[in-house]
């Protein structure tokens, strides 16, 4: 890498040429940060073969080397990437971000220039962004009395991803310099995520969880959060009765941590956004947690994606539901909730959320029974823009019947995605003849089914005068599993069905 970034090259001609010793201290800088990243990647998936993640290590490093080549030889000013967002009625800069410059680690006389508009006398920043530049101790200490000084006007701070590529023992002591700096802070939003804190980070960040009173957002995505360190949040955090948003995304939480951040959410009664997605929660955290959210009557965005939560889960979670009046959007792809946790979700949602617009249920082995629950569902939310059952079972009759939801109404729809369900020549055409007379529909993804080439061709033709609406074909298999040439052939199939679907017409809401 050293040799790389130091060498004479087209790119050299036009930024500039590093030395040697510039071109090895960002060698050093892009090898920790791409090694971090790529370990990342390796950790989420324990059972692969680790060959994604060195792809990712290449991809990552190339970026970052070339970010270092376009940037070219230092210059003693360090501040590039600083973004001071200024209030228009009075003209004084309040937001503080040095995020968007490239990802590199931050030396002590680094900080020291980048951080001068801090220490400016009468400043008004009220919210600090140090995300995407990695702070050792030396930086850390330089940044301490700075925040410091700051501590009775600083309402927001976002801390997320700012050790990256640290050892472990000056991570923590970075985040207790950084903590102890920011302690007493009356924030609204704090953002820790990306971090892999585990319980160890969780407990350095103690003194300024402690203090937090009257937070309103708060971020912990990606954060190693394991079940003693989502104990550790729930034992830190004083009050959380004025929390909106909380965000745990992609944490190794499991069951028993879900119980602890149930408490939290138990007393979160102004909660509106609450993602707990990638978190390894099986079915007695998913009764728990769903249980916990019946305290929570105004929430209208729910992310609980990619979690083990099974049908008693699913049942729980269809008993609290119907309290989420606001609800507008909810996500509950690959949950394993079954038709038997399906059906009564659809149920309940069915009798609530009348301004839903986003409703994601892919990847949870829900058939052609469930269909019917499903569409009645659908057929009440006249506000969807997006509506995602891909990776299901829902075949020819499923398809036809959420496609009959579809057709009346539904003027602000956008998405609909029904790939990978097991759909043919029939069910395809329906859900064509459903969405292309839309106003402002983008895309209809039907790929990865078993369509007739025929049925291709009708699909194609139904969308002949807005072709870019429909989402590729190229996964679709015409010999897949069940075919039979005779029942798909010409329109007597979809004939067949709607006779054998008699009696399950959905009703369209007034």
């Amino acid at each position: 890498m050293t040799k790389n970034l130091s060498t004479p090259s087209i790119l050299s001609r036009k930024y500039g040429l590093l030395s040697k010793e510039e071109a090895e201290e960002d060698a050093k800088q892009i090898e920790a940060l791409s090694f971090d990243s790529a370990n990342q990647h390796f950790d989420k998936e324990p059972d692969g073969d680790g060959s994604s993640a060195v792809q990712l290590y290449a991809k990552e490093s190339s970026k970052l080397m070339l970010e270092v080549i376009k940037r070219g030889p230092r210059t003693k000013e360090f501040a590039e990437g600083i973004i001071s967002e200024k209030v228009k009625a009075s003209g004084e800069a309040t937001i503080f971000d040095i995020s968007k410059g490239r990802r590199d680690f931050i030396s002590a006389e680094e900080a020291s220039e980048l951080l001068k508009p801090l220490s400016e006398p009468g400043n008004n920043y009220k919210r600090i962004c140090f995300s995407n530049r990695s702070f050792g101790v030396d930086a850390a200490k330089i940044a301490a009395p700075i925040l410091s000084s700051l501590k009775d006007q600083l309402t927001e701070v976002d801390l997320s991803d700012f050790i990256a590529g640290r050892q472990e023992d000056e991570a923590l002591e970075v985040i207790e310099i950084f903590s102890s700096a920011l302690d007493a802070c009356d924030l609204r939003y704090l953002d820790l995520s990306n971090n892999a804190l585990g319980e160890k980070g969780i407990r350095a960040f103690g003194a300024l969880l402690k203090s937090q009173e009257n937070l309103e957002e708060l971020y912990l995505m990606n954060d190693g959060i394991s079940v003693e360190a989502a104990q550790a949040v729930c034992e830190l955090i004083p009050s959380t009765d004025k929390l909106r948003i909380l965000r745990f995304h992609n944490n190794m939480t499991g069951d028993e941590g879900a119980l602890a951040i149930s408490e939290l959410v138990k007393h979160s009664p102004a909660l509106k956004d609450f993602r707990c997605s990638s978190t390894r929660i099986g079915s007695e955290g998913g009764v728990a947690l769903s249980q916990a959210l019946g305290k929570c009557r105004n929430l209208m965005k729910l992310d609980l994606r990619d979690n083990m939560f099974g049908v008693e889960a699913g049942i729980a979670l269809s008993k609290v539901i119907s309290i989420f009046s606001g609800l507008t959007e909810i996500y509950l792809s690959y949950l394993n909730l079954e038709d038997e946790g399906s059906i009564p979700l659809s149920n309940a949602l069915k009798e609530s959320a009348p301004s839903l617009e986003v409703l994601e249920m892919d990847g949870n082995d829900i058939s052609a029974k469930a269909a019917p629950a499903l569409a009645a569902c659908i057929a009440a939310k006249q506000f969807l823009t997006t509506l995602k059952l891909a990776e299901n079972e829902l075949k020819d009759e499923g398809a036809i019947l959420i496609a009959k939801a579809l057709e009346v109404g539904h003027g602000q729809l956008t998405e609909v995605d029904m790939s990978t369900n097991a759909i043919r020549r029939a069910g395809a055409r329906r859900l064509a003849h459903a969405v292309v007379s839309k106003p402002g529909f983008k895309v209809l993804d039907i790929n990865g089914n078993f369509i007739s080439d025929e049925g291709i061709d009708e699909v194609k033709d139904i969308f002949k005068n807005s072709l870019h609406v429909l989402g590729p074909l190229d996964d679709n298999d015409p010999e897949g599993e069940d075919y039979d040439e005779e029942a798909d052939e010409g329109a007597d199939n979809e004939n067949e069905l709607e006779t054998r679907l008699k009696g399950l017409d959905i009703k369209q809401e007034e």
